[in-house]
């Protein structure tokens, strides 16, 4: 059972590591990739490339078979997070910084994530592994970042009407 003392420690480090991870991340200024992630690519610069690596196993079946197809269905599901990102509050959009930031610095994305390369090399398996870990985990802050990456993830990709027919869903009724 947690002690009151090793609570306060582990969020004093774990504060701490999120201060470390930001700072040395600060420095690094890139370009985001197009003009429709540049709301996620705010957060942190690495955000679309997370993204990126995460959807296909999130929307594991849902997405076309063919490559090209693929590649475009994620790429569009990257622009509609983005665009859903711009739309939340200021503070939501912090804390999902917060998240990319860990993400995206290798000390934490290895310790946390368990994904041992960068995010646009990463495995799917690598990637479902660490999905799978954050949902089950016996920590509430890991399991309410896989609930907020689930969650603006099947947003991004179900509130696209590109994606409604391959669900069957034929769009909401027209009124008159």
């Amino acid at each position: 059972m947690p002690t009151r003392r090793t609570f306060l420690v582990a969020g004093i480090a774990g504060g701490a590591t999120l201060a470390a991870a930001w700072w040395l991340r600060s420095g690094r200024v890139r370009a985001p990739a197009t003009a429709a992630t540049a709301a996620l690519a705010r957060l942190d610069p690495q955000a679309p490339a997370i993204i990126a690596a995460i959807a296909p196993v999130l929307l594991d079946g849902a997405l076309p078979a063919d490559a090209a197809g693929h590649s475009a269905a994620v790429d569009a599901t990257v622009a509609n997070v983005a665009r859903a990102v711009a739309g939340l509050p200021p503070a939501a959009q912090k804390e999902l910084g917060q998240l990319f930031a860990l993400l995206a610095f290798a000390p934490t994305r290895i310790a946390l994530a368990g994904v041992s390369t960068p995010w646009p090399e990463a495995r799917p398996e690598e990637v479902a592994a660490m999905l799978s870990r954050w949902r089950e985990s016996s920590f509430a802050l890991l399991r309410s970042a896989y609930a907020a990456l689930h969650q603006i993830v099947f947003a991004a990709w179900y509130g696209d009407p590109a994606s409604w027919a391959a669900i069957g869903y034929p769009g909401p009724p027209e009124l008159s």
